[in-house]
């Protein structure tokens, strides 16, 4: 019974095609519903303050937020504990539906204030695993039904070092953003570098640096990333 209560459940949030695991027992159901209570308890308290939230929030413990008023949020997201969110920038960000950001994640849109970066976009049914780190200071996108293993980091900025003479940090930077398309799967620990589009349906091996754009359903890995083989 227990079981049919949550599958409906999870249905009702938009999630389809989500069945619990059949070795789970009513016990295990029990706690986790229990948690997800207290989460949606601490979302509901914190959804006000949003630009747009158009769904259940289940938000950890200790999550940071900074310009709360430029989040705009779908519905069913998940944000663990310990997530730290700063949506200064231009554009904000922006979540879609049936999104999780697991523990420890930190997407922080801009580091000073005397260049605010241009924003976020994440689709529906993206999964972000712990401790992720994602800058913002070009527009990063990130499109549907894409899964990050835990601590991918991306980057959205490039130091200008062309005169060896002056310290780096005075020489200004490049912002050219990063997009990645739909059903895209990052391994563990990968770095995506700013100006790179990561094509539709690609898989990025576990530990790989990319530092160019990968073509649609290409398998990559290695530092710098080079194309293994195609999906197709």
């Amino acid at each position: 019974m227990v079981k049919n209560f949550t599958n409906i459940l999870i249905q009702k949030m938009g999630r389809t095609g989500y069945p619990v695991d059949p070795s789970l027992t009513s016990s295990d159901l029990i706690a986790e519903l229990f948690c997800r209570f207290w989460q949606a308890k601490r979302g509901l308290l914190k959804r006000v303050f949003f630009r747009k939230s158009a769904g259940i929030l289940f938000l950890g413990k200790k999550v940071k937020f900074k310009a709360l008023s430029r989040i705009s949020l779908g519905k069913s997201v998940i944000i663990g504990d310990y997530v730290e969110i700063n949506a200064l920038s231009k554009n904000g960000v922006t979540i879609g539906n049936n999104v999780s950001i697991l523990k420890n994640t930190i997407i922080e849109c801009t580091g000073v204030i005397r260049n605010i970066g241009e924003g976020l976009v994440i689709g529906n049914n993206v999964g972000i695993a712990q401790n992720c780190f994602i800058q913002i200071r070009g527009q990063v996108t990130i499109g549907d039904n894409v899964i990050f293993g835990p601590g991918v980091s991306i980057f959205s900025e490039n130091h200008v070092f062309d005169n060896p003479e002056l310290p780096v940090s005075v020489q200004g930077e490049t912002r050219k953003g990063v997009t990645i398309e739909e059903g895209v799967w990052i391994g563990t620990k990968a770095i995506i570098l700013d100006g790179v589009t990561i094509g539709k349906n690609s898989v990025i091996a576990a530990g790989a640096v990319v530092n160019k754009d990968v073509p649609p359903y290409a398998v990559i890995g290695g530092i710098p990333a080079k194309i293994l083989k195609h999906r197709k």
